[in-house]
């Protein structure tokens, strides 16, 4: 795509998403959450209070709840094992990452993407 077509299709994305801002400026249901979240967060600030603290004081078992899910949320799932085939050489390459020696001499000599077609599936 030319510079020129990118920019013209830039501008018109700006054009649609600022008709789309200017719509949510005049809704009612967007003024009355604007002044909702105000008041709250005056209220908070008055009595010195977090939203965190208010959670807690609404649904306690919430704070005994978020340590696990952090737990969970940083086990990964384990990389599968690839298997690259030098068609040139007949040469085999077997890894988990893409960090592998003889793989990035490949790349550099082959290109990425030839060398990602060599990919045993």
């Amino acid at each position: 795509m030319s510079k020129l077509a990118e920019f013209r299709q830039l501008e018109k994305n700006l054009a649609e998403q600022l008709e789309a801002l200017e719509a949510l400026k005049g809704d009612a249901g967007l003024k009355r959450e604007i002044e909702f979240e105000t008041k709250l967060r005056d209220l908070l600030s008055k009595y010195s209070y977090s939203l965190k603290d208010v959670v807690n004081v609404l649904d306690p078992q919430t704070s005994r709840r978020a340590p696990a899910v952090q737990a969970a949320s940083r086990t990964r799932r384990a990389r599968q094992v690839k298997t690259y085939k030098n068609p040139h050489t007949g040469e085999t390459v077997q890894t988990k990452g893409g960090n592998h020696k003889t793989l990035k001499e490949w790349k550099s000599k082959h290109g990425s993407a030839t060398v990602e077609s060599w990919l045993n599936k």
